[in-house]
């Protein structure tokens, strides 16, 4: 008997050291998921800034102009003072009404963006035709070309994260541990429809 109990208690043991490992295992896993999650943000973050900060070089390029409207002007600086007042962390991007938030701002501060250029080309192409302008413009297209790479990189970290996060027996540790799915980028609704912006 007392052999019985004893093999009893070791299989015990043994079950629950392996769930022990196990778990830690499965935590350390979702740790560097939603670690590789919040790099891919800040990633996307910067690349964000990157632009914001070439707004100022395009209105004070654009102002150069006397008669230039300045409604549009005033446009763009609010729609980037707008983005730069919403900053999102780790714990946010579990929060889907903070990422549409800070989505719509920067959706703002590209429309209004795309309007001043358009506006240049069409009205002022003297301005238009500036050195300084069109290495402007350059560099803007550059900085969208890898804010789309970036939301690709993020979503893309985000798709592995969730995955692991609802899938058995990952979703038991995320859920006694706190780790909740994580809101991808999403297309805004008429996306599918590109912008008449001329960068030519």
């Amino acid at each position: 008997m007392r052999s019985t109990g004893a093999i009893i208690i070791l299989v015990l043991v043994l079950v629950v050291a392996f769930a022990g490992c196990a778990g830690c295992g499965t935590y350390n896993s979702l740790v560097s998921a939603d670690t590789n999650v919040e790099q891919e943000w800040s990633n996307l973050e910067a690349t964000y800034q990157r632009r914001a900060d070439l707004i100022p070089n395009l209105v004070a390029t654009v102002q150069g102009a006397a008669d230039f409207e300045q409604e549009t002007l005033t446009a763009v600086t609010e729609a980037r003072t707008r983005a730069a007042n919403i900053t999102l962390d780790g714990d946010d991007l579990n929060n889907e009404a903070r990422v549409q938030e800070f989505l719509n701002a920067q959706g703002a501060l590209n429309a209004a963006t795309g309007s001043l250029i358009n506006l240049v080309r069409e009205d002022y192409p003297e301005l238009g035709a500036t050195e300084s302008f069109r290495d402007l413009q350059v560099q803007l297209e550059g900085t969208e070309n890898r804010i789309n790479t970036q939301r690709r990189d993020y979503n893309a970290a985000v798709a592995d994260y969730n995955r692991e996060v609802r899938t058995f027996p990952t979703n038991i540790v995320a859920g006694f541990t706190g780790f909740d799915r994580k809101v991808p980028f999403e297309a805004e609704a008429g996306a599918e429809n590109a912008p008449d912006v001329s960068f030519d």
